[in-house]
């Protein structure tokens, strides 16, 4: 084996071995050759390896039972499709490591694959966490409430929901069903009479007494029973209720029994789906079309569907089904708890290692399975016409945009249409939290993972002088680019920046990138007209007059679309800057306070103020402040 070296680079995994390095003149040799030399010194054990070009760019990330035997498979000079051929062809040199068990190598595959996104890989590239419902147990009168992230507090949960939108959908009809509250625990603690949700019959408003614990505990099993799907028995109860309250000429309560059981109703109507042979199980379904995919995901707990969503990983471009599937289901449970029932359409290559891997991630057997008939086939057809249709309005849209793009760089003279797209945009409220903008846009719309903020910090820009914020903005996104990616290889470096502003804007951003030697990124300043009508933009360039497009061209329909996406992340960039500052504290900056001690001065004394006038011996008698930390806390404050 060549000399072993720990990797250091951004994915942090030691122990990765380099094969093929540069000859002493300096130059690597690439592709069959280069894989030839390197088969020689490989291990026949499980393992990973990494495929690199000759900047040492990382082209693929692939796993292995053996890695001998099928790194050997690229030392053909044939049989490789066009894809592989073009990696081959591309490698100088390859990093591998060895690992116990061909398991433990798909999941370390799967987690390089997301880190360092080589280009001919299949990648996931939306890994948003799922919503759920979480009860918590942590309280005399539980929170039914909606949940995202690791599962830290103390109680049930319920889910996943594929959407916020589905669980608020669920919690909304939760309410009208079984009367659970909602709010936060400072607002129970605080309340003295009925919220407005209690007048609406959304809530039994245990916080002033109207409900006892137990008979709020009976609620609460009757909304985890529905939940669970075992909604029939609860339905037949309330009805029976409800007659019984008639009987009794009780008519006020038989109409509330009457809308909770409308309520549960509408849940299981909206949710479409609800099989009864499948409790439990992840409907996930492939299409492939025009070098792209779709797959999508539906989620079925307690025999109701808990909603869908759709995903368009990247392929690499002739990537086949199996392959797909398998790199698919790797990495969309790499953090997520699979159900126990996985049913795909097709099915993915190695896929009792694949079932291993995901037994292994939720901690018992998970079953992976192509149905053939029945109810579950219904189901998994129903999902793939999902995602052949979902596919459609994609191409659809990517065609459209196409064209739109391609007409931007006629309107404007540019040398191709743009595969990257960066608008700026500032916004403060009389120079104060100002933040500075930015957003991308190219050929599949808006990539809002590449949006990015600018918090204005430099001492020599005066507040409200938006032509010193765009110039700080633009020289510290292109200095980082020339640091980052010096040789502009990369994606990141845009063909096209939109500045929202006139000449004066246009000045300081050409400006700014001379300044860093930039003088070949087309720069477009975009201005209202005189009286700031839509429509009546003016366009400025560097060294040319104004110009502007006719009123219904669709290129000048784009770029006001653009600049209202900037001005619009401007804005909710500056809101929550703004919020934060108001919402700080002079206990924020209190060495050794944190959360929880903060609470405990807040809880003690009811404001910052109160505990910035406390004496010493005060201080000292707050549950949790020790001596000591009480005289830091009063010598900061008196400071």
């Amino acid at each position: 084996m060549a000399e072993r070296e720990a990797d250091r680079s951004a994915d942090g995994v030691p122990g990765f071995e380099e094969c093929g390095r540069p000859d002493a003149a300096g130059q690597a040799g690439t592709g069959h050759a280069v894989i030839r030399d390197i088969l020689a010194r490989l291990p026949d054990a499980p393992g990973v390896y990494r495929m690199l070009d000759a900047r040492g760019e990382v082209l693929y990330v692939g796993k292995a039972r053996s890695l001998k035997k099928r790194v050997a498979a690229y030392a053909r000079p044939s049989g490789h499709s066009m894809r592989i051929a073009r990696m081959i062809a591309a490698t100088a040199s390859m990093m591998v490591v060895t690992t116990a068990t061909e398991t433990e190598a798909l999941l370390l595959e799967q987690n390089l694959i997301k880190q360092l996104r080589p280009r001919h890989n299949v990648l996931l590239r939306d890994d948003k966490s799922f919503p759920d419902i979480l009860v918590r147990t942590d309280h005399p009168f539980p929170q039914v409430m909606k949940h995202r992230g690791a599962r830290r507090h103390r109680g049930r949960y319920y889910g996943p929901f594929a959407s916020a939108g589905a669980v608020n959908r669920t919690l909304n009809q939760l309410q009208k069903a079984f009367l659970l509250r909602s709010c936060a625990d400072s607002v129970f603690e605080n309340r003295t009479r009925p919220c407005l949700l209690y007048q609406i019959r959304r809530c039994s408003a245990p916080c002033v007494g109207l409900i006892d614990r137990e008979a709020y505990a009976a609620l609460l099993r009757d909304a985890e029973e529905f939940l669970k799907g075992r909604s029939s028995r609860i339905q037949k109860q309330l009805h029976e209720e409800m007659l019984a309250a008639s009987a009794a000429l009780e008519f006020e309560r038989a109409a509330a029994l009457r809308d909770r059981i409308r309520a549960m109703s509408q849940v299981q109507s909206a949710q479409a789906i609800n099989p009864r042979g499948v409790t439990e199980a992840d409907i996930i379904a492939l299409h492939q079309e025009a070098g792209q995919a779709c797959v999508e995901v539906f989620f079925i707990r307690a025999h109701q569907n808990w909603g869908n969503r759709a995903y368009f990983p990247r392929t690499g471009a002739g990537a086949e089904p199996g392959e797909v599937m398998e790199a698919f289901l790797a990495q969309f449970y790499a953090d997520r708890q699979p159900a126990r029932l996985v049913l795909v359409s097709v099915m993915p290559d190695n896929p009792d290692l694949v079932a291993a891997a995901l037994s292994q991630a939720r901690g018992r057997r998970v079953i992976l399975a192509v149905p053939g008939r029945g109810e579950k086939r219904a189901l998994v057809d129903h999902a793939l016409r999902n995602a052949r249709e979902e596919l459609a309005r994609r191409l659809s849209e990517s065609a459209t945009q196409a064209r739109l793009l391609e007409a931007l760089a006629e309107a404007f003279g540019l040398p191709a249409p743009p595969r990257r797209i960066e608008v700026y945009d500032n916004s403060h409220v009389m120079g104060r939290d100002a933040v500075g903008a930015m957003i991308v846009a190219g050929p599949e719309g808006f990539e809002k993972s590449r949006y990015r903020r600018f918090n204005i910090r430099g001492e020599d820009v005066t507040p409200g002088d938006d032509l010193a914020m765009m110039r700080e903005v633009l020289t510290r996104r292109f200095l980082r680019l020339q640091k980052e990616d010096p040789a502009r290889e990369s994606d990141a470096w845009p063909d096209l920046v939109l500045i929202d502003g006139g000449a004066a804007q246009l000045a300081a951003a050409t400006a700014a990138l001379a300044e860093l030697g930039i003088d070949d990124v087309e720069v477009i300043a975009v201005a209202k007209g005189v009286e700031r009508d839509a429509g009546r933009e003016l366009f400025h360039r560097p060294g040319r007059p104004p110009m502007a497009l006719p009123f219904r061209d669709p290129v000048l329909y784009y770029i006001q679309r653009l600049r209202d996406e900037a001005h619009r992340f401007a804005i909710g960039a500056h809101r929550a800057r703004r919020g934060k500052a108001v919402s700080a504290s002079p206990l924020d900056d209190i060495p050794g306070v944190g959360a929880a001690r903060k609470r405990a001065l807040l809880a003690h004394f009811g404001s910052a103020r109160a505990v910035a006038q406390a004496a010493l011996s005060e201080l000292k008698a707050v549950p949790g402040i020790s001596d000591r930390m009480a005289e830091t806390i009063h010598a900061h404050l008196r400071r």
